[in-house]
């Protein structure tokens, strides 16, 4: 399997998360996330999250610079 990434910085937050997260495998990359989702973005751990995140993920690893995601 090829390395996937995930990148907080995509997304509109309050706090202006800049953590991105690559890994070899789906399930290595879901734990992080989750756990990131849980512990500093104050999502709970269901199904439905574990999902959502999958549908995130993005095929290499994520670029060294992007601009924030604006919140609405």
């Amino acid at each position: 399997m090829s390395r996937q990434y995930i990148d907080c910085r995509e997304f509109p937050s309050t706090m202006d998360c800049s953590l991105a997260m690559s890994a070899d495998n789906d399930k290595e990359l879901l734990e992080a996330a989750v756990q990131h989702a849980v512990a500093v973005h104050g999502h709970t751990d269901t199904p439905d999250l574990r999902k959502q995140l999958t549908s995130l993920f993005k095929p290499g690893t994520p670029p060294l610079t992007q601009a924030p995601a604006k919140t609405a």
